[in-house]
Formats: structure tokens, sequence, C-alpha cells
């Protein structure tokens, strides 16, 4: 049978894996040319899919590509050479130097240039001969970045991905890693007895079990959906195949006019604006006198193969508008989209503005990305061999797994969530307090096929919303059109979306703009409640026919205050609302009640 357009091509039932060796079965009798055309395609995306599963989704062709580039580059810079030859000769020396002084006795901490490296910064480390241990990994650390920067000739792309593999394998070798080497964990064995590492040996059998057997990890363990977490008073007010709407209870006697929709990621779920009531940005909202209304989004299974990136603006973003304005009619309303939920806001925007339809009172971006061009190191695999063997791997599974998203951004700081946590837990012997925001980043979803490939594709690979080729229901639309007021958060040391990267909203839109700069990551710097240690944060609006300043300029004339960025939003929303009313009922004729927050979407494995 012809397969219908728009159809993931899927292998015959008898031909699908798993197939042993590798080998095919007999074929379907005579089969048609175009039956046989797309079983045989079909065959191919199935094997691709298979080799993605065994290198964790990344193209050995990307990777193989990029050490290619480097080194036929290389291999014509004699003058390069000479200077590695001239680095090497001149670490070797001072690396010699170093670990005499070590050896007789002088206290000698390990560093390059006065920079310290935090996995060799405790005291232990500046003994002999651990200091010579750390000393040397650094000296090879330089050398390789002086060996694979600056190489002239190669493709931009390969310039930035052949350092960061290169950090990767070097940071598998660091003597931190390696129980004989770490001085730390050798202080702690001998103080134990060993009792450390029998810990860790029992943590390393938990976790192991756990991941086997498809059990939540320990840092979910003491908090529960609906009690610690997601447990502001509210009630679901509509449902379809994507998300529930969440309504939550007035806490005021008096409501702003205008509602807040908040327009949450669905890479992982909706409640880490809403953890636990210290922290919780809607609890935060509702006492401050604003309705509050959020998506909970349906976590995907291979029976939500084909929804479409569009379906998440349509069935999602506007379906959620249109009951928030059945509840508030008349009123305007203040929408706001963390990460991948303010992009697609964005792109709901800027289509209602193309076609008259003016109910947003402001928008709001937190950590979102609108531009593409700078998106940090996840853009570094990103070519068309890196998208087909995703594409292939999602085409199979019919999704994206919460595993292979969870690695992918695991890699990217892989010091601090990979090795560091393997010594601190396997070799220390010491389990990480459960916090209520690692127990939501153990809570993760899926993502469909056909929507994730569709967004890696128009937004990440083309680039087409900032570039004004972005086509909603056959039509571009374009980011200028937006005339409500923007407000838009990015976070100081965000590997997901740079904030340099969330700040070019400034460049396609014709409007008010508010940028925060905040303290923090891309999920701890949005979790940034007031009365929280160390938080500070810089504020500056630029108004429409304000010129524009590029960011690095912004950061540095805008002063820095302390404390958290909500109160400072807050006060914007409240400054673009027209004054207040009684709080509205609980959903409204078409949009009844449907049981208590936070819903049922929520729970899904």
């Amino acid at each position: 049978m012809a397969a219908k357009p728009g159809d993931s091509p899927r292998l015959p039932a008898p031909w699908r894996w798993p197939l042993p060796g590798f080998g095919l079965p007999a074929a379907p009798a005579a089969p048609g040319a175009e039956a046989m055309s797309h079983s045989l395609a079909a065959l191919d995306r199935a094997v691709r899919a298979r080799l993605a599963r065994a290198t964790f989704g990344i193209s050995p062709y990307a990777v193989a590509n990029a050490w290619g580039d480097w080194w036929f580059h290389l291999l014509q810079a004699p003058g390069k050479q000479m200077s590695l030859a001239i680095g090497a000769a001149d670490g070797a020396q001072k690396l010699a130097a170093f670990a005499l002084r070590a050896a007789g006795g002088a206290e000698t901490k390990p560093g390059l240039d006065g920079r310290e490296d935090p996995r060799f910064a405790g005291d232990n480390w500046s003994r002999w001969p651990f200091n010579v241990y750390a000393q040397s990994f650094l000296a090879a650390q330089q050398w390789w970045e002086q060996a694979t920067t600056n190489v002239r000739g190669m493709n931009r792309q390969h310039r930035r991905l052949v350092p960061f593999l290169t950090r990767q394998r070097l940071d598998t070798c660091a003597p931190s890693n390696a129980p004989a080497l770490n001085p730390d964990v050798l202080a702690r064995t001998a103080a134990e007895g060993g009792a450390n590492l029998v810990r860790g040996w029992s943590y390393l059998v938990e976790d192991m079990e756990r991941a086997l057997s498809r059990q939540p990890p320990p840092e979910r363990d003491g908090f529960r959906v609906g009690e610690d977490l997601a447990a502001t008073p509210g009630s679901v007010i509509f449902r379809n195949r994507l998300f529930e709407l969440i309504q939550y209870a007035p806490a005021t006697a008096t409501v702003r006019r205008e509602p807040v929709l908040i327009v949450p990621a669905w890479i992982q779920k909706y409640y880490i604006l809403d953890l636990s009531p210290h922290n919780s940005l809607v609890r935060y909202l509702v006492e401050r006198g604003h309705t509050v209304f959020i998506m909970s989004w349906h976590n995907p299974g291979d029976e939500d193969r084909d929804t479409r990136f569009d379906d998440y603006r349509r069935l999602g973003v506007m379906a959620a508008l249109d009951a928030v304005s059945a509840v508030v009619p008349g009123a305007k309303i203040h929408a706001c989209g963390y990460c991948l939920g303010g992009t697609i806001l964005a792109i709901a925007a800027a289509t209602m503005a193309r076609d008259g339809d003016h109910r947003l009172a402001s928008m709001t971006l937190l950590a979102a990305q609108t531009d593409f061009a700078e998106a940090g190191e996840l853009m570094l695999f990103m070519d068309e061999s890196e998208l087909a063997y995703l594409e292939d791997l999602m085409w199979e599974q019919g999704y994206l797994d919460t595993g292979q998203m969870a690695g992918a951004f695991q890699i990217l700081r892989s010091n601090d969530l990979v090795w560091s946590r393997m010594v601190r837990t396997y070799l220390m012997g010491e389990r990480e307090q459960a916090t209520d925001l690692a127990a939501w980043n153990a809570d993760r979803t899926r993502m469909p096929y056909r929507m994730h490939s569709e967004y890696l594709n128009a937004l990440f690979l083309e680039n087409r919303l900032s570039a004004g080729r972005y086509a909603v229901e056959g039509r571009a639309i374009a980011l200028s059109d937006i005339r409500c007021p923007i407000f838009a958060v990015g976070t100081a040391s965000d590997h997901v979306a740079p904030w340099r990267s969330v700040y070019k909203i400034s460049l396609p839109t014709d409007t008010e703009i508010t940028f925060v700069l905040t303290s923090g990551g891309h999920n701890a710097g949005i979790v940034s409640e007031p009365g929280h240690p160390r938080r500070r944060h810089q504020i500056a609006t630029r108004a429409k026919d304000d010129p524009y300043i590029d960011p690095d300029s912004w950061a540095a004339r805008t002063p820095v205050r302390d404390g958290s960025w909500w109160p400072a939003w807050q006060e914007w929303l409240a400054a673009r609302s027209t004054g207040d009313a009684a709080p509205p009922p609980v959903g409204a004729p078409a949009y009844p009640p449907l049981g208590a927050a936070p819903g049922t979407y929520v729970f899904e494995n």
C-alpha cells in the first residue's frame, strides 16, 4: 500500500526490528515498486536508528568530519605546528620546574596563569605528588586548547566543535576521577576505613537497578507532586490531547483585570514554575493579586509521533488563549513563555499580530530564544548528518526519549553534572540531598518525532524565525509585527539558551523591551525567589524608538542589583494592567472545572 502524504515511513510488520544478525527476511510477495522503495527507505532509516542508539544519538560522520577538518588544516600550517612544538617544550620545562619545587616540599598549588580549576581547589591538591598530577593534567589541557583553536581555514562550526570534543575527552582522564590519584578520596578512605567506597558501591548498584527497572532516581525521593510540589490550589478547566489548562484560585480580595497565562516548555513538566510553596513563581503572582493560568503538557508516546510543531501553537497556545478569554471576557492577557514555551509563544504572538488578533497585553520570555544563530553548545553537533541520525532515532521510537535528552544536556556540563557527581557519590560515598529542583529535573518527558524534527530543521538548523522565513498556515510571520511590550529574561550561566542569544529579541522587534540578566543557569536563574542567597540581576528598558545596544555594551552600562528579579517583573505586569476587579469565576460555561490542580497529565510517565 502506498504511503499517504505526510505519513512517517515505517517498516512493514514482518520487516520491523530487531532483525537477527541484520539479516533480511523473505520479501513480501510481489510488492509494487513504490511500496518496495518505501520499505527500503524505511530499512535505511532503521539501520541508522540502531546506529544512533549505539552512539547516543551523535553522528560519527559529524565527529569524524570535524576532526578531519582540524587535522587537514593543521597539516597545512607549519607555523602553527612549530608554535605547538615550542609550546610543548616550554610547558614541559615549566612542569619539570614545578615538579622539582613540589618534591622539595614547597607549598605549590596547581594552576595556570593564576587560574584555578575547581577540581583541584582543595588543600589536599597542594601536597606532593598530587599537585604534580594536577599540574600535568592542566598543562596537557592548555596545550590541547592551543592545538585545537585558531587553526585557519576550518569550518566555523568545526572550530567550536573540536575544542569541545577535546575538553570532553580530557575530562574523562582528569586525575580527580581516579581513586588512586585523588587525595580527597584517599583521605576519606583512610579516615573511614574504606566505608565510603562501600557506600559508593551500594549507591552505584542502586542507581543501576533503578535505571534498569525504569524507576525514578533518588533525587525524587521524599517529594510528591500535588503535595510537596505543584501544590498551589487551583482547578483544571480545559483538557485536550496536548495539554490541560489550570486556573489557580485567587489569594486576594481583588485581582488585576488582566490575567497571566504561562506557557511552559514541554521538554519537562510545568511545575518548575510551581515548585515548593516558598519558591513557586505561580504562588508568588497569585498572592500579589494576579489571576494565573498555566498549561500542563501531555507526555507524548509513540501514538503521538505525527504531532506537528504547529499543533503546539494551534491546539496549545491558541486553545489556552481562547479558554482564558472565555473565563475573563474582554480583558487582554499577559502571556509568559519559558524556554521552548517562549519560542512557541513568540511564534503565536507574531501570527496573532499578522492576523489582527490583539488579545495580548504583554509578552514575557523566560530563557527563550527566537534567534538560533548563537544557540550555544547544543548547536555544535547540529548539521544535516546529525539531524538525520536524530530524526531516524525518533522515527523508530516515535519520540525522543527522556534519557537521550538528559544525556545531551549533561554533556554540555560534564564536569559539574557527570564527573564531579560520580566522584562525590561513588568514591566519596556522599548522596546529594534531594531538593525540589532536582526532583523536578528527574521528572522528565518525551518529545514527539515529527514536532521535534520540524523544530530542529526550521529553527535550529535553518533559523527561519529570525530571518522572516517561518511560515504559519502557508504565510510567513514576522516578529516585528508584535506591538505589545516585551519582558525578556536571560540567565548568566545558561548552557541551553545563552543570554546573548535570548537578548536577540531586541533585533527583529519594534516595541518596548525590558531585558533582565539574572545570575544562575537555565533553571536556577528562573527559580529565583526573593530571599534566595547570592541572587543579583541587571534590568533596563528600551523604548520603542531607542537605538539598539549590543549585549556586551548593555551589560557594561546596566547597574547590578542584589536580589531576585521576580518583584521587578511583578511590578512591570502591574504597571501594564488597567486596575483591579473581583476575581473571575472558576472556568466558564464552555470550560467547566474538570478536577483539582495539578490535574492528570503531570503524573504521566
